[in-house]
């Protein structure tokens, strides 16, 4: 398969991923504004070769109903969970690439969770699903810097999600899930470990799990054995420190049925009258692979590329920033990106980072 990832935040930066003998699914309406040409600020990280076997409804609750047991079962919270895990790619007001972070939908409609510092300073984000989909991010809805949590909103009408626990707070000793994005590659896999301690404060309940993890696994969903949210992630390292579903519960209800989600440095400096809007990618086919290059199977080619677009909205110009070191890799970037359509309104350009993974 082919695994496309993108990622652009004024200057929008994507990620592709192809693969010899499938389409791309091409994705568009992803915000972007101009910005000086600057590389990722991350490592593009390919999505593993095996996906769960099946995926829940979209608009149904990703749980599976297990009985009690002294190990979970890791690849049904695998298959139930991580459909609804997502990576969360924030940018600053000069476009520069913040942080990403592991974050999940909670809501059908696109709300979603993730730390509070993720998002600080963002004024512009996307996330990623497992999948290969993107959406652009509306803004924020609450956030709270003493749990450390914030729930956002994507632009998308439905997506899988998760519950949280009527159980919100285990008894020390219960077997819990950890489960990161599918992007993450092996790091995101699911990890099984026990709640080993409680650090109750003034504001919430934060739970301790004593086993080892990175630092991708912070905003990841913490699951009971029916793949139910007991928390977050919001500190890794030696042991992970967890900010309980009753916390985020709780933030969730202070949101009005009304609330529009902002960004707050936008809200914030916004100048009187209201500034041009962000130019927008509407149409972006993907390139696909050259049938030259399937040969070389297993062999991954990145490369970045400049779009420049004339007032109407254009891809006027196609310039080769870093070659893949392939010709018909690089012809074929040039050539779908030679199609490409933003929202009409001034002159900007796109940085464009692609890799091709033949397997």
């Amino acid at each position: 398969m082919k695994h496309l990832q993108l990622a652009i935040g004024y200057a929008l930066c994507l990620a592709f991923f192809a693969a010899p003998g499938c389409r791309l699914k091409a994705k568009s309406q992803i915000v972007g504004e101009p910005s000086p040409d600057q590389p990722p600020s991350s490592p593009i990280i390919p999505s593993p070769t095996q996906q769960p076997s099946s995926s829940p409804s979209p608009s149904q609750p990703l749980a599976i109903k297990a009985g009690k047991a002294q190990s979970l079962d890791l690849l049904k919270l695998a298959n139930s969970v991580q459909p609804a895990v997502i990576l969360v790619t924030v940018f600053d007001s000069s476009g520069k690439l913040l942080r990403s972070e592991t974050g999940f939908f909670i809501s059908d409609d696109g709300r979603f969770v993730t730390t509070a510092r993720a998002v600080d300073n963002g004024v512009n984000a996307v996330v990623k699903t497992g999948n290969g989909e993107i959406y652009n991010v509306a803004g924020i809805l609450a956030s709270s810097t003493p749990l450390d949590l914030a729930i956002l909103k994507a632009d998308v009408k439905r997506v899988p999600l998760l519950v949280l626990s009527k159980n919100p707070k285990p008894e020390i000793g219960t077997r819990v899930g950890v489960v990161g994005s599918v992007l993450a590659g092996s790091e995101g896999a699911p990890r099984e470990g026990a709640i080993a301690a409680k650090q109750p404060d003034s504001q919430s309940d934060r739970l301790e799990i004593a086993m080892p993890m990175s630092a991708s696994s912070v905003g990841s969903p913490v699951v009971d054995e029916s793949g139910d949210v007991v928390g977050i992630v919001t500190s890794a390292g030696e042991k992970i420190i967890v900010t309980s579903s009753s916390a985020l519960g709780s933030l969730q209800s202070q949101i009005a049925p009304d609330a529009t989600a902002r960004w707050a440095k936008t809200s914030e400096t916004s100048p009187s009258p209201r500034p041009t809007p962000k130019p927008r990618i509407v149409y972006a086919p993907q390139p696909e692979f050259p049938a030259e290059a399937r040969n070389h199977s297993g062999i991954s080619r990145s490369g970045r590329f400049r779009i420049s677009f004339d007032a109407h909205g254009n891809a006027r110009n196609v310039q080769v920033v870093q070659s893949t070191g392939n010709g018909p890799l690089d012809q074929a970037t040039i050539g779908a990106l030679r199609q490409w359509k933003s929202t009409p309104g001034h002159e900007w350009f796109a940085t464009v980072p692609i890799t091709f993974q033949a397997r």
